[in-house]
């Protein structure tokens, strides 16, 4: 049991903080360590966020396939270097671990790293948002499962078909999909202003 617990995705939320005039170089130095990190066993994505134009915060998040793959790259030499790249330039204001699907959603747990004076983080947004985004991803991920593996399992007994559906579609739902709905709703999640309404 203990193993099979070791063995499960991780995905690390980041906060961090830099002056908005710096943002190019910002930007510059999250894809410098998106590409390293891409290069270590069980990275399985990376992505980043600003709250809005002009912020001083970055949300950040990257996953790997279990504790092992995620230790390889926080306690390797790469992430050290690109790390002490950023000094006097980024501040870093929290960090937070998740597994599973509640990490793309849920509000930060007691215990998390916080810097004094730190603005508060957003509160996890209402469930039914949560639904609306999981459907908006999952719907035509299901559709394009019918239309490709319907055809090739039609002959199957309806739960083989259940099965290899969803075996194909949850990892799928969960590592390329849901992070890249949630970083593209994070506005309405959050209940901000629309990007193009500022």
């Amino acid at each position: 049991m203990p193993d099979t617990m070791t063995r499960t995705a991780v995905t690390v939320a980041i906060t961090r903080r830099a002056d908005p005039s710096r943002a190019a170089e910002m930007q510059a130095w999250v894809r410098a360590g998106a590409t390293l990190a891409e290069d270590f066993p069980g990275f399985l994505g990376v992505g980043w966020v600003r709250p809005e134009l002009g912020s001083t915060e970055w949300h950040m998040l990257y996953r790997f396939a279990d504790d092992d793959a995620l230790s390889a790259w926080e306690d390797s030499a790469q992430r050290r270097w690109w790390l002490s790249s950023a000094q006097g330039m980024v501040e870093h204001t929290r960090e937070e671990r998740r597994t599973g699907i509640e990490g793309w959603f849920d509000p930060p747990r007691e215990g998390e790293v916080r810097v004094a004076d730190a603005p508060a983080v957003p509160s996890a947004p209402p469930r039914w948002k949560q639904a609306v985004a999981i459907w908006l991803g999952f719907f035509p991920l299901s559709l394009l499962a019918a239309v490709a593996l319907g055809p090739l399992l039609a002959a199957q007994h309806v739960v083989l078909r259940t099965l290899v559906t969803t075996l194909c579609l949850t990892p799928i739902m969960t590592y390329l999909v849901l992070p890249r709905v949630t970083g593209a709703l994070q506005w309405w999640l959050q209940g901000r202003r629309a990007p193009w309404r500022r």
